[in-house]
């Protein structure tokens, strides 16, 4: 599914990835989260890539284990990376203005992205998932949003909180809501927060750049 701005070109990308087990004819799972985005950024471009990979059932998958693995996702990430690089070039915008969203086993692919890849997306938004492992360094300057049901019982709100406060510690920027009573899966509640977070959440590298040029207008003239 791609959504396009009304009138004039892009200036955002939100590329959407889908959870692993959902059928490639079925209902569009991501639509309420690709709503909402043009919703909010009228002259965005929503794209959603689906898992290249299908089971005995045909359903997608970002990899045919029943659980993630490092293999499955080593071999999933070029796919999606070169995916990302071509939509870029074709819309002519920097990374900064590309931002991944995922769900579930989507969710975990978007972070591993950036952590594998500089300089890939500026945002991530990843619902009901999360990270193979605790995370030990941070992607620069990209803003991570983990959203998710307290609720979940196919991946465990405190592997989140974990995560979040690794990449606390390491400096990263990063945001985690957890929402009660909401289980696995992207919920409305879920999308709303996340849409708050992207309104009101500065990212470091633009009060970096706020206090630089505050500086040079400091400096002496002669």
């Amino acid at each position: 599914m791609t959504s396009s701005p009304e009138t004039g070109p892009a200036d955002l990308l939100f590329v959407l990835l889908p959870d692993s087990g959902i059928a490639p004819d079925g209902p569009d799972t991501l639509a309420p989260l690709a709503a909402a985005l043009q919703g909010q950024y009228p002259k965005a471009m929503a794209l959603t890539v689906h898992p290249p990979l299908r089971d005995v059932e045909g359903r997608c998958r970002w990899w045919l284990d029943a659980e993630p693995s490092p293999g499955g996702v080593t071999a999933a990430l070029p796919h999606l990376l070169d995916r990302l690089r071509l939509e870029a070039r074709k819309l002519d915008l920097p990374w900064q203005r590309v931002a991944l969203a995922g769900v579930g086993d989507g969710a975990l692919l978007a972070l591993e992205a950036v952590q594998a890849e500089p300089a890939l997306v500026g945002r991530v938004l990843a619902f009901a998932g999360g990270y193979l492992a605790r995370p030990e360094v941070a992607p620069q300057d990209v803003c991570v949003h983990l959203l998710h049901g307290l609720e979940d019982r196919r991946f465990p709100y405190h592997h989140v909180v974990d995560a979040a406060q690794a990449l606390v510690d390491l400096g990263a920027d990063v945001t985690a809501d957890l929402l009660p009573h909401i289980d696995h899966g992207l919920h409305p509640a879920l999308i709303d927060k996340a849409m708050e977070q992207l309104r009101t959440f500065i990212p470091a590298r633009l009060w970096r750049e706020a206090l630089l040029a505050a500086q040079e207008s400091e400096r002496p003239v002669g």
